[in-house]
């Protein structure tokens, strides 16, 4: 929508502020990362918020869950292939109809 077309001060107002947060936020960071600029912007901020011990035991604990994760996965799938196996090992039985 432009401006033109806005009858409401409200809305043109809510527009151009849009228009100007979009101006200060970057699309895409330079370097062929394929990061966004947000997405630098976000991991500088981080690296500015918390220091390098900290970053260190954050990288740590989630290393750890997703270990956890792969543990529960492991058992999920050991059990559906004892299931499948218990199923499958099972004598069939013919039965004559007369």
């Amino acid at each position: 929508m432009t401006d033109q077309q806005t009858t409401d001060p409200r809305t043109a107002q809510l527009e151009a502020r849009i228009a100007e947060l979009e101006k200060r936020v970057p699309r895409e960071s330079s370097g062929g990362s394929g990061k966004t600029g947000f997405e630098t912007a976000f991991w500088a901020m981080m690296h500015t918020v918390f220091p390098d011990e900290a970053r260190k035991h954050l990288k740590v604990a989630g290393r750890e869950q997703l270990l956890a994760a792969r543990v529960y996965l492991d058992r999920w799938i050991a059990r559906l292939d004892e299931q499948e196996a218990a199923s499958t090992s099972r004598p069939h039985e013919k039965i004559d109809i007369e």
